[in-house]
């Protein structure tokens, strides 16, 4: 079983050019299942049925564990045994009958345009690091990028003259996203003033944010950026990198953008995913009407 396992990891990162972070998740909720199956004393995939999946599902219901992450399990499961069918290593596919679990989508926390306005102004932008911070925020915003995205971000990918950067997405997909007016001019007083003093050049490989050390951020490096100047802006919601993305999302819609233009920016491989938007749009439409409508 190990091995039928690793042999999938290695296919859907290899020929499916999945990212690392899905395939590592993958790893983690097949091993789960596998070490259910262990203590189930199943010792063939060929031996397991619908039943057992079920049963599995139910166990997981009954831990209390979120249907997001169970909608998860699920997916991974069944990419796992349509696999091991198709190369005939099983005889037949155990999930086939299985329906998707559905879950309900909680609206993303979004931040109001006066907010993100407060948030922006709180780096000290006479400082290295805050006029670096300054920069990267603003870019989240003009841009709605992925934190891995952002941290990753290298100056050969910024294009100023045509208004564009360059961004490598999920499973390295690359797409071109449009960088707003603020965003490139203080990206460029951060290139002037800042990252020169920041830069180690064995070090820094062309990464545009860079740490004290000289090298690029670390994911939770900026999640603590954020939350500090969103605490010091006296911001009460939950505020973390992709709120900065569902925030430039939202305004988008609110200013009339065409949904699968910010489908396009945002990376978003089904338009289903940036749906949800959508629905956040609506609420700001009814209430709209509410404040202007004489009878509202």
């Amino acid at each position: 079983m190990t091995e039928f396992l690793k042999e999938y990891l290695s296919y859907v990162k290899i020929e499916k050019d999945l990212s690392d972070n899905t395939v590592e998740s993958y790893k983690s909720d097949l091993k789960k299942f596998l070490e259910y199956l262990a203590v189930q004393k199943i010792a063939d995939l060929n031996a397991v049925t619908s039943k057992t999946i079920s049963e599995y599902f139910n166990l997981q219901r009954d831990n209390r564990i979120a249907s997001k992450t169970t909608s998860r399990y699920l997916s991974a499961l069944k990419g796992f045994f349509r696999y091991l069918h198709y190369q005939e290593y099983i005889q037949n596919d155990p999930t086939e009958i299985l329906k998707s679990i559905s879950r309900e989508r909680k609206l993303p926390v979004v931040l109001a345009v006066y907010e993100i306005d407060d948030i922006l102004n709180q780096p000290n932008i006479k400082d290295t690091l805050g006029l670096r911070d300054r920069a990267m925020l603003e870019l989240l915003y003009s841009s709605g990028l992925r934190v891995s995205e952002l941290i990753n971000l290298k100056v050969s990918d910024l294009y100023f003259e045509n208004e564009v950067i360059r961004v490598f997405g999920k499973g390295s997909k690359q797409r071109i996203v449009p960088i707003g007016k603020s965003a490139r001019k203080w990206i460029k007083n951060y290139l002037i003033k800042s990252r020169p003093s920041l830069e180690k050049k064995m070090k820094s490989a062309n990464i545009i944010f860079l740490n004290k050390r000289g090298t690029k951020l670390s994911r939770m490096g900026v999640w603590k950026i954020i939350d500090k100047y969103s605490k010091d802006a006296g911001i009460k919601k939950a505020v973390h990198p992709h709120t900065f993305r569902h925030s430039f999302a939202t305004h988008l819609l609110e200013g009339g953008a065409d949904l699968r233009a910010v489908q396009e920016m945002l990376g978003h491989a089904d338009i289903s995913t940036t749906q949800i938007y959508t629905h956040i749009n609506r609420d700001f439409i009814k209430q709209v009407h509410k404040d202007f409508h004489p009878r509202g």
